[in-house]
């Protein structure tokens, strides 16, 4: 007959102190260190999710390489697209250090137990919507992820440092193509502004729902994971697209965009939160198209992690992480 042990709760508390320590010392909590259930979670559940975004992310513009207008912009693209498989693996890698497996990530995904980013369960119609999402999602990303370098848990903010420089590159490639189409013909104007118009909104929806109704935002700011909060962040971005807009000479589509002299920021319409968490919660434009897509490029890519694992095997190695 075996005896359960009795949980430490003198080595709970101590790694409760000291855990709580370092949080008000704004320094960094490694894999190594004590860290409360509860923290362990969250940070799995969001580094998780932002690599799963950023591998399904790689579906709308891997569907334009082909058809980029020139061999220098498809070059561009497979680079950009590239570094967004790099991100997810990154990732990945700084969740596995939390104590779950990439196996067990991946499937969460793969299974739909897991959630990504809303905007990618929209379609990229024309090539202006490569240039938007260069643009305005990778820039909302970049007003997202810039804080996060400075998040408490260490393997995830250093992940964010290489993320953050590779997607400037990313958001300037998006205002290129978009300015270059802003300036081209009145057909390639008009395709700009309605890229525009349609990846506006979903943009700003990327910092995640109201304050208010955040189940999350509150408690991984307490624990230094976020900075700012969803509402902060969002008013941040829209303060920075619309110079950029006027200056593409574009506009937003949004009757309620006006500068607050008060405020010393721009208002902005009311966001369809409903739309929001319908896509969140798998019920989008592209929701089942996405991850059809990925399940299937999971069963093409088998036999490479099974010849990875058959070489470990014969050479005495660890298994290799799950290929993505």
């Amino acid at each position: 007959m075996t005896t359960a042990v009795a949980p430490d709760t003198n080595a709970d508390t101590a790694g409760q102190q000291r855990f709580d320590e370092i949080i008000a010392a704004d320094s960094r909590i490694e894999p190594t260190d004590w860290m409360p259930a509860a923290y362990r979670k969250t940070l799995t559940r969001q580094i998780s999710q932002h690599a799963h975004s950023e591998i399904i992310g790689m579906q709308p513009e891997a569907n334009w390489i082909s058809r980029a207008p020139s061999l220098k912009r498809k070059a561009i693209l497979m680079a950009k697209v590239q570094d967004e498989a790099g991100h997810g693996l990154y990732l990945y890698s700084a969740a596995e250090t939390l104590g779950t497996s990439r196996d067990e990530l991946v499937n969460q995904l793969l299974e739909g137990k897991a959630k990504y980013s809303s905007i990618f369960n929209y379609p990229a119609r024309t090539w202006a919507d490569i240039g938007a999402i260069g643009w305005l999602v990778d820039g909302a990303a970049i007003c997202n992820q810039v804080p996060l370098c400075r998040a408490s848990y260490a393997p995830y903010a250093r992940a964010m440092v290489r993320i953050c420089k590779e997607e400037s590159f990313h958001q300037r490639q998006g205002w290129e193509i978009l300015y270059e189409l802003s300036n081209g013909t009145p057909e390639q104007k008009q395709m700009a502004q309605e890229a525009i118009n349609r990846l506006y909104r979903p943009a700003l929806q990327m910092f995640g729902p109201p304050d208010a109704d955040s189940a999350h935002s509150g408690q991984s700011m307490k624990w230094n994971i976020k900075r700012f909060s969803n509402d902060e962040l969002r008013q941040r971005f829209v303060d920075m697209i619309v110079p950029q807009v006027e200056a593409l000479g574009l506009t937003f589509e949004d009757p309620d965009l006006k500068w607050n002299e008060e405020r010393g920021h721009y208002d902005f319409g009311e966001l369809d939160w409903d739309e929001f968490f319908n896509a969140i919660n798998g019920n989008g434009p592209l929701n089942s198209q996405r991850l059809k897509r990925r399940r299937e490029a999971f069963d093409d890519g088998a036999w490479v992690r099974e010849a990875a694992a058959a070489y470990d095997r014969k050479h005495n190695r660890v298994d290799t992480a799950l290929v993505v």
